[in-house]
């Protein structure tokens, strides 16, 4: 009821700026529309009571559904639609490229050019969905992800919790301090994000698990320094953890360490904010990543370049992704769920900020990284880097690791701590087989 009463004034506030939405004019509209996160008609959820709001505010349109369910995969249910010419006009991105490779996905260059919204979309999304200088995707959910930090348990072994910007060598300091295993604590919930931010924090040319907008590079000093990283801290990870050690622990994985107050420091994303508003009993805040930056994953829309009336798709995706106003009535509706918005706003400006943060407390640190999305480093690549998914997970490089044989990339980096290879003798090979994958896997893209 504290929440409640706290943030009625600046939520109505805000759902007054929806009424400013001009319905569209002209003939009827019929917009069909494909996501993974509208639940079913019964439910109702906040994401469907958005698009009502939309089709109340724009009485021209109807939205359907397209019913997604069936055997396959999103994307083999996509290519089944565009073989019937029945692709929907909006749809939730998986592989953006394959879109793009297939002709599938509008030209958007013009609608965000003019568009104030678009100019307050962190400039690391703008990029993300832009190929060539052309604008293919449309960015509908952005999550920070890095460390979250309990608070109390740094102040309980009297020492200073990590805060946003702390330096690489502190943060590993003060969870190298923190962790007691004998006593059920942990510095690090798990080991293998390291490989992903640590790359940037030694060279700023990097992103992302060492891709640097064109390559992979694995075997680069950043890089190896990171596998060499990853294992030393891995006494400090669930996954460092014997059996009968793990008996000291009341969590039955690493996912249940933070809210269980046995971790000092949780890689997660922002998708578990909601989660630790309503269940922390402890005192948190957001780190990202030590140096003051934060991972980005990211949730794209693409509409069609099919459909029949840009103008109007281009608006009802606008209004599901990164319009201010849009948001602002869908923290209305969380907030008259008795919920916290499930996603962090798209499009950045003290106003959606404040609104956002007004749900979450006092976190200087993840306000601080909302601040400062620029130059985040794009997590999501599997959704916008052609030849991506080979280049870090699926590919097969020829390489035997005792009785696995020709494992690929995945097994690989999953195993950098299990004694039985050692990452140097490979990385020259694993970094040329990614790349050629990258390479050709862009070459194909019109």
């Amino acid at each position: 009821m504290k929440l409640l009463t706290k943030l009625t004034t600046i939520t109505l506030l805000l759902v007054l700026l929806t009424s400013f939405v001009l319905p569209a004019q002209g003939q009827s509209i019929t917009l069909r529309y494909a996501n993974w996160n509208v639940g079913t008609e019964e439910e109702n959820n906040i994401q469907r009571q958005l698009v009502a709001a939309y089709v109340e505010a724009n009485p021209n349109v109807t939205i359907e559904f397209v019913d997604m369910s069936g055997d396959g995969r999103w994307d083999e249910k996509l290519t089944n639609m565009a073989a019937r010419g029945e692709l929907p006009d909006v749809w939730m991105a998986d592989v953006t490229p394959y879109y793009i490779q297939s002709g599938w996905a509008a030209n958007l260059n013009d609608l965000v050019a003019e568009d104030a919204d678009w100019q307050n979309v962190p400039a690391a999304l703008q990029e993300a969905v832009t190929y060539s200088g052309n604008v293919l995707a449309l960015p509908t959910a952005q999550f920070v992800m890095g460390y979250w930090v309990n608070q109390d348990l740094f102040e309980a072994a009297n020492l200073d919790a990590p805060a946003y910007g702390v330096s690489v060598e502190d943060f590993f300091a003060a969870t190298g301090a923190l962790n007691n295993v004998q006593q059920g604590v942990l510095g690090l919930n798990e080991m293998e994000p390291i490989l992903g931010w640590y790359p940037s924090t030694q060279n700023s040319a990097l992103g992302w698990f060492g891709f640097d907008g064109t390559h992979m590079n694995y075997n680069s000093d950043a890089f190896r320094a990171a596998v060499a990283t990853a294992i030393e801290m891995l006494p400090q990870t669930w996954q460092g953890l014997s059996e009968e050690q793990r008996a000291a622990f009341t969590s039955q994985g690493p996912w249940e360490l933070f809210l269980n107050q046995e971790v000092g420091a949780q890689w997660d994303g922002g998708w578990v904010v909601p989660g630790y508003v309503q269940n922390a009993t402890f005192n948190w805040d957001f780190v990202g990543i030590p140096g003051g930056n934060q991972a980005m994953v990211a949730d794209l829309l693409v509409i069609s370049a099919t459909t029949a009336d840009l103008q109007a798709a281009y608006d009802f995706a606008k209004w599901m992704s990164f319009s201010s106003e849009g948001y602002a009535r869908e923290a209305a509706l969380a907030l008259a769920a008795g919920a916290v918005p499930t996603r962090m706003p798209v499009s950045i400006s003290s106003e959606t900020i404040d609104l956002y943060m007004s749900f979450m407390g006092d976190r200087p640190g993840l306000r601080m990284a909302l601040e400062n999305l620029d130059n985040s480093l794009i997590e999501s690549l599997a959704k916008i880097v052609p030849g991506y998914v080979n280049a870090r997970w699926e590919g097969r490089p020829g390489i035997d690791i005792g009785e696995n044989t020709d494992v690929n990339l995945g097994f690989i980096f999953g195993n950098i701590a299990s004694g039985q290879f050692e990452y140097s003798n490979l990385a020259a090979q694993l970094e040329e087989f990614a790349n050629a994958q990258l390479d050709e896997a862009r070459a194909q893209l019109p």
